[in-house]
């Protein structure tokens, strides 16, 4: 099995249109699918050909909490922040002006050593970073691991452990590979059917 990235990350909107003027107009992302009925829509922009956000708008959805970025936090909790890479530092100080000339909060550009960083809130107050790699630092070819005290499974090293989960006792045989219908189907001109058909 190979990942080809994150298809999308879903997050909440109480106003489509606000979000629609930030990640599009501002950002430059691309509406490439709307899907919706009355109480409901759910929205996908473009982050590259293979990756995407996108926001569900629910009636009475409220831009989440005060929180800075990788600040922690106590108690239930499960999203700390986005992190968009962008192609170089230039694109940093470009993404810096327009949201500064916009009225959203931005902070200095920070150095993390891999990246350089950029951050600042959205219309819903979702924490999102911009990140530039660094030049000649590629974590991919050159896993590092600077914890003082790592957890004793991550000094297992950065490949995966494929001893640890059981395997499938059973594959799922190809005459019982059924899928459902969903609401997506309306993107490409079809109805989704009840499942009685």
């Amino acid at each position: 099995m190979r990942f080809t990235g994150i298809n999308h990350l879903a997050m909440a909107t109480g106003d489509m249109d606000r979000t629609i003027r930030y990640w599009r107009d501002l950002l430059g992302l691309r509406l490439v699918a709307g899907l919706g009925h009355p109480g409901y829509r759910h929205y996908f922009f473009e982050l590259t050909q293979r990756d995407m956000i996108a926001f569900f708008e629910w009636p009475g959805v409220l831009p989440g909490p005060d929180k800075d970025h990788g600040v922690p936090v106590k108690g239930p909790f499960t999203f700390d922040h986005l992190s968009l890479g962008v192609e170089c530092e230039d694109d940093l100080w470009d993404l810096r002006d327009n949201l500064d000339a916009a009225g959203f909060w931005v902070s200095e550009v920070v150095d993390h050593g891999f990246i350089h960083s950029l951050y600042s809130f959205d219309p819903n107050n979702i924490p999102v970073e911009f990140s530039a790699p660094v030049k000649g630092v590629d974590l991919s070819k050159n896993p590092v691991m600077a914890d003082t005290r790592p957890t004793l499974w991550a000094l297992e090293g950065a490949e995966p452990n494929t001893n640890i989960w059981p395997c499938p006792v059973r594959r799922t045989p190809e005459s019982d590979r059924r899928v459902y219908p969903g609401e997506g189907l309306r993107l490409v001109g079809q109805e989704p059917e009840d499942e009685d058909g």
